[in-house]
């Protein structure tokens, strides 16, 4: 029997998180007897973050660096009916994997993602979070560190991520859209890391994403934005 999901994990120099970050989804896949398989795929040529993961299980690939290269190299090893793309920082609620059957089975659509919280008590960042969260539902257009989940047959049609060195996340959901294609948003937060806000500055940071998401919904190229990211 193929697994019901198939949770697809890009990764570069993660070794400091990633074990944790399986620990929590066999705890979750255990917890709910859910049926899933977890992949990881390094951007590293050494495969140094997958090195961490002998022994548990988990399928790990190496894969061209880029998350969309990353995931689609993921997509192509997965049996599972419903893919579900994760940031290795990021942890799934509770009941998760039953919110996502539910959004699939009784909304029609064949695409989502989560609400957004940032795993940190400064008032600061549950207004980036509550801000992040109002947006995509009201553009229905998430970001990638929300959690995209997409039947097989949803996601294939689509072609799958496009090559682009950044923002392979908005592109897609705008491709969806596109088709027609209704996305649903599940009002229960995934918990991404405040580490980048902290490292880069929170103001800097927040203020860089917003332009860029900007600049490339005004038509300037991914090849161009991701100098500005690194």
């Amino acid at each position: 029997m193929s697994p019901r999901f198939s949770i697809i994990i890009p990764v570069l120099h993660e070794q400091a998180v990633i074990t944790a970050t399986i620990a929590n989804l066999g705890e979750l896949l255990c917890r709910e007897d859910s049926d899933g398989e977890i992949i990881v795929v390094d951007g590293d040529a050494e495969g140094k973050t997958i090195e961490t993961l002998a022994g548990t299980g988990v399928k790990t690939a190496l894969g061209i660096k880029g998350r969309g290269n990353q995931m689609n190299r993921g997509a192509a090893l997965a049996e599972g009916d419903i893919l579900l793309f994760l940031h290795a920082d990021t942890r799934l609620p509770p009941g998760a994997f039953g919110l996502m059957e539910t959004a699939l089975q009784n909304t029609g659509c064949r695409a989502g993602a989560f609400d957004l919280a940032i795993a940190s008590d400064r008032p600061v960042f549950r207004m980036i979070a509550g801000i992040a969260s109002i947006r995509s539902r009201l553009t229905r257009i998430p970001y990638g560190d929300q959690g995209f989940f997409f039947h097989r047959d949803c996601f294939q049609e689509l072609g799958g991520f496009a090559t682009i060195p950044i923002m392979e996340d908005v592109e897609i959901m705008r491709r969806l859209k596109s088709r027609g294609e209704e996305i649903a948003i599940i009002p229960h937060p995934v918990m991404t890391s405040a580490r980048r806000w902290e490292r880069e500055g929170i103001i800097r940071c927040t203020l860089r994403n917003w332009a860029l998401i900007i600049l490339y919904l005004c038509g300037v190229q991914p090849e161009r934005l991701a100098r500005c990211y690194r």
